[in-house]
């Protein structure tokens, strides 16, 4: 078994999302001791944001690959790999702006991959990168559980993995983090419950 921790925290020591996805990590391998745990921090080692040479590195056949689309092929199929191998993913995800973190965002341009994590029938789309649980680590400094505001958030994260064929999704938040240490305590509280839950 393999789980994979991603962070995409830009705030360090002060990341409500890092410590949720720390409090994840410790969950999962108390159930899981043998478990080989991978880590990617997009923060300490960022991905760069796709261009011509990656995307056709990504989508395509590596028998038709140029020399520089060759030579950047196998690094962006290793975040790939390293995703399609794990059975427990697990990702650091606060709210910037109403969105992910753009970090956050190039891993999640390497994992679309059409005829790998999904492909187009006649029947539509049908994701083909299910069969592991994706947990994810939300933080945020308003409330918005029930509000648009969060829409381009956790509906994002919600509609791109359910695309490619993850139906085992979990969100673990922390919300009004900008309320102060006495909210943030009572939604880490909150979010450990809910964590031995999964």
């Amino acid at each position: 078994m393999q789980i994979l921790r991603i962070d995409s925290s830009v705030t360090g020591e002060q990341s409500i999302s890092r410590k949720l996805t720390d409090e994840l990590v410790a969950h999962f391998t108390a159930k899981h001791p043998d478990a080989k745990l991978v880590t990617r921090d997009l923060v300490a080692d960022p991905l760069a944001h796709i261009d011509p040479i990656t995307t056709k590195a990504i989508r395509t056949p590596p028998e038709t690959h140029e020399e520089a689309v060759n030579a950047a092929y196998p690094a962006e199929r290793a975040v790939l790999d390293e995703f399609l191998a794990s059975d427990i993913v697990i990702v650091g995800a606060p709210m910037y702006n109403f969105s992910i973190a753009s970090q956050l965002k190039t891993w999640l341009d390497r994992l679309g991959v059409p005829g790998v994590t999904f492909k187009y029938s006649e029947k539509g789309p049908e994701g083909l990168a299910g069969g592991r649980k994706v947990v994810v680590a939300s933080a945020r400094g308003g409330e918005y559980s029930t509000d648009q505001m969060a829409e381009n958030q956790e509906s994002l994260l919600t509609t791109f993995f359910g695309f490619i064929g993850v139906d085992d999704l979990h969100f673990v938040r922390v919300e009004k983090a900008g309320f102060g240490p006495d909210a943030i305590a009572a939604g880490m509280e909150a979010a450990k419950q809910e964590i031995a839950k999964l």
